[in-house]
């Protein structure tokens, strides 16, 4: 029976979390399974790894082969990193103390990557949240300034009257009487 490291998917449509399981190889992907080595969630920045290690190891160690995805957890965890370091014990390149020291100071430089990766996030979310608010307070302060000065009462102009030219007498234009006007387009009508 060829064992296999492989994921199952659970969870809802479009936010999906998966169980990591050592199963048959000739299983169905959600289907029968030997033994439940963890769980993987995608849908968390940095994604959740949560992983039974040792039984894990214990598994990789039998030999049982590992799926892409899978094999990239493993990787993550450092799974694949302590067989390594254990297999050179058994050739005698190591010893179980500098397995320990070597795996020790690999898994700090790890959560050193990973939690520089969280604060990263949350200090680029804290900065796109501050600048939303800025945003929003300049909008807000643009948009009171135009209310303001829609409801502004309108200033009162005060026009002087214009001072009216006095015109002597003659020179003042004589105004044609209705009269003449009526002759004159009798005669124009006449041609």
């Amino acid at each position: 029976m060829a064992t296999r490291i492989r994921l199952q998917r659970h969870g809802k449509k479009g936010n999906a979390i998966f169980h990591l399981v050592a199963a048959d190889a000739r299983a169905k992907r959600d289907g029968k399974f030997i033994e439940k080595l963890g769980v993987y969630n995608p849908n968390t920045n940095p994604a959740t790894v949560d992983i039974n290690f040792d039984r894990t190891l214990h598994w990789v160690q039998v030999g049982a082969e590992m799926s892409d995805t899978a094999r990239a957890l493993l990787s993550y965890k450092g799974i694949l990193h302590k067989n390594h370091l254990l297999k050179g014990i058994e050739k005698g390149a190591l010893t179980a103390e500098q397995v320990e020291e070597k795996f020790a100071a690999w898994l700090a430089d790890k959560e050193g990557k990973v939690q520089g990766k969280v604060e990263k996030l949350g200090s680029e979310s804290n900065a796109a949240k501050t600048a939303r608010l800025a945003a929003e307070k300049a909008a807000k302060e643009a948009k009171a300034k135009e209310i303001e000065a829609k409801n502004a009462p309108e200033p009162e102009v005060i026009e002087e009257a214009p001072v009216a030219e006095e015109v002597a007498e003659d020179e003042a234009p004589v105004a044609e009487t209705p009269a003449e006007e009526a002759s004159e387009t009798e005669e124009t009508t006449a041609e």
